[in-house]
């Protein structure tokens, strides 16, 4: 049977009457070792629908591996990866309609290719270059957020135009754990829960805020449980389990879809690698906890279970490494390849009109010719 556990919390008072209770559900369809726990959902009875969420989670680590290599080659800038978190996204991304819009934060980038981004966009803006947030076949999904919990206000301002038009469609959002502790989380989710918009946000608990572990960032039993404060149904899952993430997702978005109002889906998964190849996180986490966390590696568990129950041979795993390789080297090609802007465009996206404490210091770069 799927895994089905519940963490309670209740408040008694003085005369022992309870005042609050609530439960936080977990799921989890396919363990570490690649056994089935239950029931496939719906979604997962086509093996192909199994095979597609599979060979996207090989080509987010195939591009994620280039994308470290591009900077530390000095090709590219500051880069965030999602090793051992592919299938937070790629769940995301599958579960997603086209009207939907999503907001991720940047890690996202399993859900972003499969709704049109491309992989040389994505390079082109760890590049430094805002090109390449300029999606040019996907007009309105928000541009990578850097700045934290700042999208979910969005996503509650995405939602509520949705709900004023009267439109089918879902604003899906994505934060880390230490996000969950900014004033905008809660300003965002508690109009969420207010309005009842038709709002999905994940909380891609991956332990880490950087430097800061989970256990000291925070005092409650689960992320998850905080959106019990607005009002909203808030769930944990095995974020490493594409299978119940891509359901309890799915799920999710068709019931804000259909008036149901919004969810907050905790996915529980591990940062396997650095924050950002700006960081090095041997300084403040033992080798120890990364290599017990390996044995939970999303992509492992569903290449065992479609090998186990799908007919997948090394052969096809060795062609699908093949194809990855190839469409990430060929993105690599047209982003080296990409002329870059000059440096006053630095200032062309700032404001819509450039004060003049700044126009200047635009016109005295290029009398210099950018130097």
């Amino acid at each position: 049977m799927a895994e089905e556990q519940y963490i309670s919390n209740t408040t008694i008072l003085e005369n022992g009457q309870c005042t609050a209770e609530f439960k936080i559900h977990y799921s989890q369809l396919l363990n570490h070792k690649g056994e089935l726990l239950g029931d496939l959902p719906a979604f997962a009875s086509d093996p192909d629908a199994l095979i597609e969420l599979y060979r996207m989670m090989v080509l987010n680590r195939t591009f994620d591996s280039k994308a470290i290599a591009l900077q530390r080659t000095g090709k590219m800038g500051t880069y965030a990866s999602t090793l051992g978190q592919e299938a937070v996204a790629v769940a995301i991304g599958h579960a997603m309609l086209p009207e939907d819009v999503l907001l991720p934060m940047y890690r996202e980038y399993g859900a972003q290719l499969q709704r049109g981004v491309s992989m040389t966009e994505l390079f082109l803006y760890w590049g430094g270059d805002e090109r390449g947030m300029g999606f040019l076949n996907q007009s309105e999904d928000f541009p990578i957020t850097v700045p934290i919990a700042t999208q979910i206000p969005q996503a509650a301002g995405v939602a509520k135009a949705f709900q004023i038009r009267k439109q089918s469609r879902v604003a899906v959002t994505v934060i880390g754990d230490g996000g969950t502790s900014k004033g905008d989380f809660y300003e965002g989710l508690n109009l969420a829960g207010v309005w009842q918009l038709p709002m999905v946000v994940i909380v891609n608990n991956n332990q880490w805020a950087i430097s800061v572990p989970r256990k000291i960032q925070t005092a409650v039993r689960t992320f998850a449980q905080k959106a019990i404060a607005a009002g909203v149904p808030g769930e944990q899952v095995d974020g490493n389990d594409v299978i119940a993430m891509r359901d309890r997702v799915g799920k999710a978005i068709e019931r804000a879809r259909n008036g149901g109002g919004p969810t907050v889906i905790e996915a529980l998964t591990y940062r396997m690698g650095d924050h950002t190849t700006a960081d090095d996180a041997t300084r403040y986490r033992p080798a120890s906890e990364v290599e017990a966390q390996k044995k939970l590696d999303p992509i492992t568990r569903v290449h065992k279970y479609l090998m186990d129950h799908h007919g997948w041979t090394e052969e096809r795993e060795t062609s699908l490494l093949s194809e990855s390789s190839a469409k990430v080297e060929k993105a690599v090609e047209e982003y080296l390849a990409t002329p870059a802007m000059p440096p006053e465009s630095m200032f062309d996206y700032l404001y819509e009109t450039l004060p003049k404490a700044y126009q200047w210091q635009r016109d005295e770069l290029v009398k210099r010719g950018g130097k």
